[in-house]
């Protein structure tokens, strides 16, 4: 074991004076006699090494030298087989006996000079029936707390290593060897062992022995350790917070993080905990932008001690506080520790632009949804009359017609002389004359003599649409609520098609004097709802008339109540409805323009501008090449307006 040399002054300068004379014509550097003595006992290695070798003295990886031992009597040390192992600037002794209690010379030559020093060894014999070495190093554990004893033969072990050489230690307690990890041992590493919760008992003995094999013989060194269990006791800090990171922060926010420490102790431990930055220590000001405020607390448990927390806050961050390691530093008696983090600006929140964007496309989306809803036929037929190069010539497809009209005929169920005006009249002012679509009108446009059957199937086939014209009675009739059997359902299409196919066979054997006078009216809307339904090939759209209600609904031909569900229909009674509630404006404005000598506009029940006649362009088939006119010629204007008689 190495410790200070307790030797009188007079004996060094005897066992001196012999080496020294036989090197009085060598003008050597003298570094004088090492501090610290190596102790070690019969038997066992002892190792010298001689501490020239070091920057120190010289830069010696640019200058050669050599190195010679000597031993008190100025007497060169050679290699002895077993005895002696001499390695530049380390002297072994592989067996050392009481003869090798002495002082030694080392001298390191360099072309420029030299340098001596002096290393003592000290051998003696150790107690009868006892374990331990004579000499002892100290070490101190704590009752109740784990502890970790450290082996002082790591400058053995530092040299076995740079030799490349194996070795292993052994650990006891007295004279009893320690397993380890059995009865409350375990070694950390090649020199340390870990006691856990050591007891009460004093003046505990452990020893460590390290063997290895140097020049091909076997040997062991060791020493002993006096491990003290103190009662009371200061650890060293545990610092847990900060662990060296890097942490972001929200610029022009407030922001802290805080020092935490815990210390294993009895009492309360003297204990100092500061911020610093860049070398400067932060106050605890709190008028400062940035300061510091601290606590502490008692832990009780397995593991007993104090928690001391000091915390960093910052009330505003700025550009400048980033990029920046902000140091805890623990200080204590028994040891200090220190951590960082440093301060990083906050990554751009994606999260809110991302949400914003997101809900934005969504009430885009629903606001679009919902204006298309609203505003679907103004939106359809703006695109008809913008882009009309977009849409195809219907009048290259063959068909004559635009639109078959089928409404009630004179002694049919639902005929009335509204209906007749607005079949024979009002439809063809608008939609032929004003936005020139081609008409077929049953009653206007049939050849005399001409079977009622073919008239209907072969004008119903030169038409692109049907427009059928009903009221609330127009369908609750015997012949109407027999035939009301035409289903949407894939399984009975054949049989609706050759019940559709014989029901106008049988009308037409009949002959036109056996048809009675609701035929017409029948044939229509029967081969009407049978391409609609079963072949896609027609579409029909439905004009109310008059307000239908669900009574009256309910009594209608299940195909007319299937369509009208599918599609709904067009309500020219709303129309009217709008129309009664302007009469008085009407009233009041067309007395006005007579009397400024004005022609009256067209009545706004048949401007196509009207709802009810935009929702009919929109059914009907798009005319490529034509625009719909907005406003007619004065002239026809004033053929068209609607007379309101006077109160």
């Amino acid at each position: 074991m190495v410790l200070r040399l307790p030797l009188t002054s007079l004996l060094i300068f005897l066992r001196m004076y012999g080496i020294c004379k036989g090197f009085e014509q060598e003008n050597c550097t003298n570094h004088k006699l090492r501090f610290e003595t190596v102790y070690s006992v019969p038997g066992e290695v002892a190792m010298l090494t001689s501490t020239l070798v070091s920057p120190s003295v010289s830069n010696f990886t640019d200058v050669p030298y050599n190195i010679t031992w000597y031993d008190s009597k100025g007497k060169e040390i050679i290699n002895q087989t077993g005895r002696v192992l001499v390695l530049e600037e380390t002297l072994w002794f592989l067996n050392t006996t009481l003869d090798d209690n002495k002082e030694y010379m080392t001298i390191l030559r360099t072309p420029s000079g030299c340098h001596k020093q002096r290393l003592n060894l000290t051998v003696e014999q150790p107690e009868a029936g006892k374990c331990e070495r004579p000499r002892k190093t100290h070490q101190f554990l704590t009752k109740d707390v784990s502890g970790m004893l450290s082996c002082p033969l790591r400058n053995y072990t530092n040299k076995l290593k740079s030799y490349n050489i194996t070795f292993s230690i052994k650990w006891y307690r007295g004279c009893e060897r320690i397993e380890d990890g059995t009865g409350g041992y375990s070694f950390l590493d090649d020199t340390k062992i870990m006691i856990h919760k050591a007891g009460p008992e004093k003046n505990i003995f452990y020893t460590c022995t390290l063997t290895f094999t140097l020049a091909g013989i076997t040997g062991s060194v060791s020493e002993t350790i006096n491990a003290t269990v103190k009662e009371e006791y200061y650890s060293v800090p545990q610092l847990q917070e900060p662990a060296n990171e890097t942490i972001r922060a929200q610029i022009g926010f407030n922001f802290s993080k805080r020092c935490l420490a815990f210390v294993p102790s009895v009492e309360i431990p003297s204990v100092s905990i500061v911020w610093k930055v860049r070398e400067t220590f932060i106050e605890r000001n709190q008028l400062k932008r940035v300061y510091t405020g601290n606590k502490s607390w008692r832990q009780d448990g397995p593991n007993k001690g104090y928690f001391f927390e000091r915390v960093l806050m910052f009330s505003e961050v700025k550009e400048e506080d980033f990029h920046i390691n902000y140091i805890c530093e623990v200080i204590s008696p028994s040891g200090s520790r220190q951590g960082y983090f440093t301060l990083l600006p906050e990554d751009p929140n994606i999260i809110l632009p991302i949400g914003l964007v997101l809900s934005g496309v969504i009430v885009l989306f629903i606001s679009s949804v919902t204006v298309y809803y609203l505003l679907k036929v103004d939106i359809v037929l703006w695109f008809r009359r913008v882009f009309p190069f977009l849409y195809q010539n219907k009048d290259l497809d063959g068909k004559l017609y635009d639109a078959y009209v089928a409404h009630p005929q004179p002694c049919d169920a639902g005929f009335g002389k509204e209906v007749e005006k607005f079949a024979l009249h009002t439809l063809p002012e608008v939609l032929e004359n004003t936005c020139g679509y081609q008409l077929f009108i049953a009653g206007r446009d049939c050849l005399p003599g001409q079977a009622i059957v073919d008239s209907v199937e072969e004008n119903l086939q030169a038409s692109r649409r049907v427009l059928l014209l009903y009221t609330a009675s127009t369908f609750i009739s015997k012949r109407h609520t027999s035939n009301n059997q035409i289903s949407k359902s894939s399984d009975i299409r054949e049989k609706s098609e050759i019940k559709t196919t014989d029901n106008i066979i049988n009308m037409t054997n009949h002959g036109d004097k056996e048809v009675s006078s609701d035929t017409r009216q029948q044939i229509e809307c029967v081969a009407a709802m049978h391409r609609a339904l079963l072949e896609g090939s027609l579409k029909v759209v439905l004009v109310e008339l008059e307000e239908i209600t669900p009574a009256q609904l309910a009594l209608f031909p299940e195909s007319v109540r299937q369509l009208r569900k599918k599609q709904g229909a067009v309500r020219w009674w709303k129309n009217l409805e709008r129309r009664q509630r302007s009469v008085t404006c009407n009233m009041r404005r067309k007395e006005d323009e007579e009397k400024d000598g004005q022609e009256t506009p067209l009545s706004p029940s048949l401007s196509p501008s009207s709802r009810f006649w935009k929702e009919m362009r929109y059914h009907m088939p798009v005319r490529g090449k034509k625009r719909c006119v907005r406003q007619m010629d004065k002239s026809v204007a004033v053929k068209m307006s609607i007379t309101v008689d006077k109160p």
